[in-house]
């Protein structure tokens, strides 16, 4: 297959206009909805690392409403994990263009 016709390279990612807008909670468990995640994970423990970069990967990836970043990722914790995301480089390159401190985290 060509990379270039793989669906992350034509795929639209979002960003918000401000990491602070993204007030997601920083503990807990978490359920999401089945059109950010349709595996049978659904619920992460946020205290638990993996599960916490796994849950913001699929809320980056598959996010269609900025009101799916706001709910779901918080921008202090966003910026802390943001190195360990494995994330489409169109996605990292969208994200990291609107917000250096991105940049400088990884």
């Amino acid at each position: 297959m060509n990379p270039q016709s793989r669906y992350a390279s034509h795929r639209v990612y979002l960003v918000p206009a401000d990491l602070h807008e993204l007030a997601g909670p920083s503990t807990g468990l978490v359920e999401l909805p089945t059109h950010l995640d349709w595996s049978e994970q659904g619920v992460y423990d946020l205290e638990d690392d993996g599960q916490l970069g796994l849950m913001y990967e699929r809320v980056i990836r598959e996010a269609d409403h900025l009101d799916d970043l706001r709910t779901y990722l918080n921008g202090s914790v966003l910026v802390r994990i943001w190195p360990r995301l494995f994330l489409p480089v169109q996605a990292r390159q969208a994200w990291e263009a609107r917000f250096r401190s991105l940049v400088r985290a990884a």
